[in-house]
Formats: structure tokens, C-alpha cells, sequence
């Protein structure tokens, strides 16, 4: 087995979810070693993603762990499939690692859905919106730096223009489309921006008004990727510091929750559309 310094997401997640296969299975790593054939240690590395794992070892494994969620396990033996690395590898080094395992993730989600409320989501900033984003970032940044985030933004956005683009559903505040980041101008053309990506079919967009009385979830900014199973969906949450990923049952129970009552109080498609165009006519 290979060894890996920096695992990718998606090697770190299979490593995860065996774990929670082998704990199930209420087995030690001694135990489940015995098993497969292997040492405790070997095992150990693979499930902390430092060494890889072969899909005929994910089958092993899953017997040994009376696994019969076939989908599950027909998921995890994918994630072994394509070892190259993505094209956000060109990028390491000048965006922070998590932002990487971000784009790594959301690359292979085959849904997304996120919620903001003081900002316009990632996916659907324009260039010149993203860079004054960054601009403001505290710590401040470096033009360099600002640039190589501003670009790392924006090739992120290719997973909305790709052929077999996944479904891409958003639910802003009103507040956000009301926030003048870089003036009238870069405003406006945040506005269009979103009218045009709302155009294409897989691509869905809803305002939660300030008229709404109900604001589910305190405005906190989510971002939901759905797994080909639903035991590998992850949630990425915006803190301070950079994202933070969610991926326990309970709490990505939580947040499935949350968006279906977020999508609730906003604005149907095209009364979104209607409340943006209104905003962009004010400017």
C-alpha cells in the first residue's frame, strides 16, 4: 500500500466511513485486522487515509462488518477508482487545504443546495463581487492573494457549467442581494449574473424575503452536498477561519431539516426572480 502525506477529501472520507463500519460491527481494530488479513496498524493507516484501500478490501471488509447496505458499499468501492488528482491540486499551496477539500467534495456531490443570508453563494459570485469579498477579508490579504482566491472561486464554479451539471439549488436572503459590495455597478451585475445562472434548468434560485416572518436556522450560511448515498453527504458550514465539515447522521439529519423549512418561507423560482430583477431596477 501506498502511503499518503495529504490525503484527499474523498480518500479521508472512505477512511471515515470504514471506521464507522468497523465500530458498528462493535470491533477493535485488533479484531477487525484479524480478520481482513491484515495488522492493527495497517488498518489503523487506512482508515486515517494514509494508506489507500483496494475496492476488493472495501468488499472484505464490509462482509466481515455484516455490512448489507449494498449501495453503500458500491459507493465506497468507487471512491477508489480514480486516484488522479483534480484540478484543484494546482491551487495547493495558495488557497488553504480545506478550501481544496471543499472543491473536491462539491466536484463529486451529485446535488447541492446552499443557504446564505448576508452574502451571494460561491457558486454564483461574479469575479469582480468575489474579489471585493476578499478584499474585506480580516486578516487582510495580499493582491496576490486575493487573485489566486478569486481564481480558485471561479474555476469552482465550472461543477454548474459541465455537462451533467448536478442539480444547484440556492436560497438567499434578501439582505444579500441588497449588500452594495464594490458599488452600484459590481451590484448590478450580481444581480444579472444570478438572473442568467437562474435560467438554466438545473440551476434554481429562492429569496426568503424581509417581508417572511419566519427565518429558519438564525441565518447561519450552509452549503449541502448529497453523496451517492445519503450516508456520504456532507455539510460545509463558514466559519471564521475557513469552512468546517459536517458529515455524522445526526447532524446531516439536522440540516436536511433545515433546508426543507428554509425552502418553505422562501419565494417560489419565479417570484425570486421577480424580487431580483425589482432589487437590480433600485440600483
Amino acid at each position: 500500500m501506498a502511503g499518503r502525506a495529504a490525503p484527499t477529501a474523498r480518500r479521508a472520507r472512505l477512511g471515515a466511513e470504514l471506521r464507522k463500519l468497523r465500530e458498528r460491527a462493535g470491533m477493535t481494530t485488533t479484531q477487525a485486522a484479524a480478520l481482513l488479513g491484515t495488522s492493527s496498524g495497517q488498518l489503523s493507516n487506512i482508515e486515517v487515509a494514509r494508506f489507500g484501500v483496494s475496492a476488493e478490501r472495501i468488499r472484505v471488509a464490509a462482509g466481515a462488518y455484516s455490512c448489507t447496505d449494498q449501495a453503500l458499499i458500491e459507493a465506497l468501492v468507487a471512491m477508489t477508482g480514480d486516484r488522479r488528482r483534480g484540478w484543484w491540486e494546482e491551487y495547493r499551496d495558495r488557497v488553504p487545504s480545506k478550501l481544496l477539500d471543499l472543491a473536491e467534495i462539491e466536484h463529486h456531490g451529485i446535488s447541492l443546495r446552499a443557504a446564505h443570508s448576508m452574502h451571494i453563494p460561491d457558486l454564483l459570485q461574479t469575479a469582480e463581487h468575489a474579489r471585493e469579498i476578499h478584499r474585506q477579508a480580516v486578516p487582510e490579504m495580499s493582491p496576490p492573494e486575493i487573485e489566486h482566491r478569486v481564481s480558485y472561486r471561479i474555476k469552482r464554479q465550472d461543477v454548474l457549467y459541465r455537462e451533467g451539471a448536478a442539480p444547484y439549488r440556492s436560497i438567499i436572503h434578501e439582505a444579500a442581494l441588497r449588500m452594495r459590495f464594490g458599488g452600484p455597478d459590481v451590484a448590478r451585475n450580481q444581480l444579472r449574473h444570478l438572473l442568467d445562472l437562474g435560467e438554466r434548468p438545473h440551476v434554481s434560485i429562492h429569496v426568503i424575503p424581509f417581508a417572511a416572518t419566519d427565518y429558519p436556522g438564525s441565518g447561519q450560511s450552509v452549503y449541502y452536498v448529497q453523496g451517492p448515498v445519503r450516508a456520504l453527504d456532507t455539510v460545509q458550514l463558514d466559519q471564521s477561519h475557513g469552512p468546517a465539515f459536517v458529515d455524522s447522521e445526526a447532524h446531516l439529519a439536522q440540516y436536511r431539516l433545515l433546508f426543507e423549512r428554509l425552502e418553505a418561507v422562501a419565494l417560489p423560482h419565479s417570484a425570486s426572480r421577480d424580487l431580483i430583477h425589482a432589487i437590480a431596477r433600485d440600483l
